[in-house]
Parts: C-alpha cells; sequence; structure tokens
C-alpha cells in the first residue's frame, strides 16, 4: 500500500455528558470508548476508585451508580449520562464525639463501615480498601450481611491481594449488626 493509500488513524469524536458525581453535576465531552473509571480518575481527579485489574475482575473500581454497585472498569461513562454516581470520596461521613469525657461533638470525615474496617484490621495494603469499602455499604443494604457465608458469597467480586478476608467480613457483619449504612 502507497503512503497515501494508508488508512488515517482519527480520534473519535467526542460526546457530551451530564454525570452527577458524589452530589455535584459535571458536564464533560468525552470519548465514547472512555470508561467510567477513566472519566472518574483522569478527568474529574476522582482517584480514589482505583484501577486494579481494568477487566472486572479485582473490584478495586466499585461505586455506585444508580444506587447499585458496579465495576467501574465495565462500563463507559456515556452509559450514565445523566445518572447518579457515588465514589468513595462521596459517601458521608458521621458525627463524633470530639474525644473521651468530652460533650463536643465533631465532624468525623469516615463513613461507619470505614469505622468498622478499622476497627476489625480489614486491611493491610490499603489498595483494594475503597472498593471494598463501597461493596461493604451495598452488601450491607441489599440485605446481604445475615451470615459469614453470605458475606463472602456477595463479597466475592472484591479482591485482597493482601489476605485481609477475615477482618473485610468481620467489619461488613459488624458494620451490619451495628445498623451502619
Amino acid at each position: 500500500m502507497a503512503e497515501s493509500e494508508t488508512p488515517s488513524r482519527k480520534t473519535p469524536a467526542t460526546v457530551a455528558v451530564r454525570l452527577r458525581v458524589n452530589g455535584t453535576d459535571h458536564q464533560l465531552e468525552v470519548e465514547p470508548r472512555a470508561t467510567l473509571l477513566d472519566t472518574l480518575r483522569e478527568r474529574l481527579g476522582l482517584t480514589g476508585t482505583k484501577k486494579g485489574c481494568d477487566r472486572g475482575e479485582c473490584g478495586a473500581c466499585t461505586v455506585h451508580a444508580g444506587g447499585r454497585r458496579i465495576n467501574a472498569c465495565m462500563t463507559l461513562a456515556v452509559m450514565h449520562d445523566g445518572g447518579e454516581i457515588t465514589t468513595i470520596e462521596g459517601i458521608e461521613g458521621v458525627r463524633g464525639e470530639a474525644g473521651p469525657g468530652s460533650s463536643r461533638s465533631i465532624e468525623v470525615p469516615l463513613h461507619p463501615v470505614q469505622v468498622a474496617f478499622i476497627e476489625h484490621d480489614a486491611f493491610q495494603c490499603g489498595y483494594c480498601t475503597p472498593g471494598q469499602v463501597m461493596s461493604a455499604i451495598a452488601c450491607i443494604a441489599e440485605g446481604h450481611a445475615a451470615s459469614a457465608e453470605e458475606i463472602r458469597e456477595w463479597m466475592s467480586g472484591n479482591l485482597c491481594r493482601c489476605g485481609a478476608y477475615a477482618g473485610i467480613v468481620a467489619a461488613v457483619a459488624g458494620a451490619a449488626a451495628a445498623g451502619r449504612r
């Protein structure tokens, strides 16, 4: 094929997308092939959602879309046009006490499930923790935290390379028992 006959490689056209992420509306121009994960991390700077396998196998990129947990690497941003997305940065904190004996209330930037993860030592390196927490919140809200076996089944899409599974199951069970969502 002569040089003039070489097919040109064009960048795909962009598409206008409106995403409501963590309660804030964002108007974006994205390539039609841009994943929700890459859009969150690269365009919106929300790097708490991790890129692990980029094939939907590890769960490090778990977010909530329209109230359901999904792997952000396995969906396109354009599929969520007009949709509501919640990332680890958008989960609500809880009110707590300033310390033993204090009557002063302070804002604690941790979700109750994050507190349970700390209490049960449910992480080691921390890379999978945002996805684990997002899945745990959904697992509890979906009513799938009645037993250790059920928690393991419903959390099985989230892998931990460090093997902190005993702590993760204990954290989900503890948060569920305490009514934490």
